[in-house]
């Protein structure tokens, strides 16, 4: 047995040989907690956006640097934390996971699994909020995202690295949009996120049920902050999902992010800013709020070659009250984003779905972002329509009108017939070239209203079957020269003599088309009282 001077030799050996690493870490006291915010104290070498550590698995992020306290917003669970808890800092800012296998699955914003379909094993975490690419890493847009949805890719076309505002009052369809856009892209070379802010979390079941339908999971990440969720959950949803789609972006393949919507996320960033006492500006909202969806949607962007020429285009979307355009928020995003899709509330009980309102929307983007074909076919619609509201407009009054403008006002009836679409029912690009080209040249004239359509429907199975190579050439070239045209306009005649659709004219000549509908008064030379109504009405 080893006597006392031997142990204490021993000891002394250990303590001269010790060599002791010094850890610095920044360790605060929590003085108080409430509302999903944590004020800490003694955090002095604390970083803006740092990750906190509160332990037991819970984190927060630091919100506001102030003299003696860092005010944290929690991410998650916030009722474990007491006062006088301890706090550490990471040394790191908040990530999110990023790769190809969150494609096809649930995620909260901070990738955690929410499907049920067990873990997510990514090899890589990307930061949520970062300094968007500078205007020399980008390149010009002119390569279109194909939605499927005629009257867009037809007036308000969207190219890959865009940002295309939907806005409207709710239930006007602006979630239907980009729900077919992402169905559209199945089969193609675009992922496609779908952020959901502040929705009811039953909503958020039935669009992730439709997307399984239609075989669009394969494509398609789903990030929820839901209503249930912490503000804090919902204000971080948009920059997580950004820094998902960033991976494919930086990576050189295309996708495309929708934020549904912008408006509840101000709300949410809105509540967390006045949670922490920051001053409050113009509705209330904190003065960046501007800035948080600058710095959000600039992020959308096509890189150059040297940088792998990938892209990202944004759809926010936006929930007006009233129609109301002009608010704070809608003003705000408008600025930012490269042209709006403005869906009216009266349209849609009209049954104009989409509803569409043509002329207060725009592409800024514009024909650099349609193939060929789209642009050669379309150079008319525009005009059509808009001439077709005017006299529309002028045609209420009941004034008598001479046979030019009546053949004006039932072309533009039957243009807006044929520009409605089912919900879930992206077309491909050869048949919206088909139909709009067919809608312009005169070809459904003579087809009553209430049957357009029924010759739509039939012409599509037609072009399946019969008009099969026509519509595989323009499919793959994209393009619209003589030789296509010609090979269309032989189609459509072929069509029209299989499928007689014609309207009965009147026998004084100048009649309406929709006179023989039992609802409308016959129709009387030379004037067509019948058609007044119909063309307010639009």
């Amino acid at each position: 047995m080893a006597d006392s001077s031997e142990i204490t030799d021993i000891i002394k050996a250990k303590i001269k040989g010790f060599q002791g690493g010094a850890e610095s870490v920044d360790v605060g006291t929590v003085v108080e907690i409430g509302d999903g915010i944590a004020r800490v104290y003694g955090l002095a070498n604390c970083m803006a956006s740092e990750l906190l550590d509160f332990g037991n698995d819970v984190f927060g992020l630091a919100f506001n640097l102030e003299e003696d306290t860092v005010s944290a917003i929690i991410l998650g669970d916030y009722t474990g934390i007491v006062e006088g808890g301890e706090v550490r800092t990471t040394g790191r800012i908040v990530q999110t996971p990023v790769g190809d296998e969150l494609v096809g699955r649930v995620v909260d914003p901070l990738g955690r699994p929410l499907d049920g379909k067990g873990p997510i094993n990514t090899k890589k975490a990307l930061p949520v909020d970062v300094v968007a690419p500078g205007v020399i890493t980008r390149q010009n847009v002119d390569t279109p995202v194909q939605t499927g949805i005629k009257v867009i890719d037809a007036i308000t076309p969207i190219g890959r690295g865009q940002r295309e505002l939907i806005i409207g009052d709710r239930q006007t369809g602006k979630t239907a949009i980009a729900i077919d856009t992402i169905l559209n892209q199945k089969g193609k070379d675009l992922t496609c996120i779908y952020v959901a802010i502040g929705q009811k979390e039953s909503s958020v079941a039935k669009i992730v049920a439709t997307l399984e339908e239609n075989g669009a999971m394969e494509h398609t990440i789903v990030v929820i902050a839901g209503a249930s969720d912490p503000a804090t959950l919902q204000y971080l949803a948009p920059f997580g999902a950004c820094a998902m789609g960033e991976y494919f972006r930086d990576s050189g393949k295309d996708a495309l992010i929708v934020y549904d919507d912008l408006t509840k996320h101000a709300w949410a960033y809105r509540q967390v800013s006045l949670l922490t006492r920051r001053p409050p500006g113009r509705e209330a909202y904190p003065g960046d709020v501007f800035y948080l969806h600058s710095r959000l949607l600039e992020r959308a962007a096509r890189l150059n070659k040297e940088k792998g020429g990938g892209s990202l285009t944004a759809l926010p979307i936006i929930e007006t009250q009233a129609n109301d355009i002009s608010a704070y928020i809608p003003t705000n995003v408008i600025s930012i984003t490269d042209g709006q899709i403005y869906l009216e509330t009266d349209l849609f009980n009209q049954g104009q779905r989409p509803a569409m309102n043509s002329g207060l929307s725009v592409s800024r983007v514009g024909g650099d972002a349609q193939t060929k074909a789209m642009k050669a076919v379309v150079r008319s619609l525009k005009l059509e329509l808009a001439q077709y509201r005017e006299l529309a407009a002028f045609a209420q009054f009941g004034s008598d009108l001479d046979k030019a403008t009546q053949q004006q006002l039932r072309r533009g009836e039957k243009v807006t017939e044929i520009m409605k679409q089912p919900q879930y029912q992206p077309l491909p690009l050869e048949k919206e070239v088909v139909i709009i080209f067919a809608a312009t040249n005169g070809y459904i004239d003579d087809v009553p209203k209430e049957r357009v359509a029924d010759f739509e429907r039939d012409l599509y199975r037609f072009m399946d079957s019969v008009g099969k190579n026509v519509s595989a050439k323009i499919a793959k070239d994209k393009a619209w020269t003589a030789e296509i045209e010609k090979e269309v306009r032989a189609m459509l005649d072929e069509f029209k003599r299989a499928h007689p659709y014609s309207e009965e004219k009147p026998a004084t000549g100048g009649g309406s088309p929709d006179g023989r509908k039992p609802s409308s008064p016959p129709p009387t030379p030379p004037t067509p009282p019948a058609k007044t109504p119909a063309a307010a009405k639009v």
